[in-house]
């Protein structure tokens, strides 16, 4: 299996769409605003398997010292395999350097973003107003 990651890659929402339903995502019930979100991204990794999109992931950033990575999702299909490290790669390497670098992750992916080497940032609690169901 051929994974190419790209960070200038073209998407289009059937493709988005049907990644975020098939993690159960509520920004699926957004299209418009889910594709003008990610394409207004200061940063945007693609994962695609025979052209076929089955990752995706942004950056949120000033562009100078924080950037936050609020969407990772891979296929459940391609889960597992190392998709989503590849593509964190390609992130943490264009911001390396930057002072901050955060992201909220659910229980199910935390060991995975610690065995990227994020932790736990010191006493802090994360805080939303939140309009979805899935976490």
């Amino acid at each position: 299996m051929q994974i190419k990651i790209s960070m200038d890659d073209q998407i289009h929402t059937d493709e988005v769409l049907e990644i975020y339903k098939a993690n159960e995502w509520s920004s699926a019930s957004k299209p418009v605003e889910l594709m003008a979100a990610l394409r207004n991204s200061h940063g945007l990794v693609t994962a695609r398997c025979e052209g076929k999109l089955v990752g995706i992931g942004n950056a949120i950033s000033d562009g100078h010292l924080v950037v936050y990575f609020p969407h990772m999702l891979v296929h459940p299909v391609f889960q597992r395999q190392g998709v989503g490290r590849q593509m964190m790669a390609a992130m943490l390497k264009k911001y390396a350097g930057f002072h901050q670098q955060m992201l909220t992750a659910d229980s199910k992916a935390i060991a995975f973003y610690e065995s990227l080497g994020f932790a736990r940032a010191g006493k802090t609690e994360p805080l939303w107003i939140y309009s979805g169901t899935e976490h």
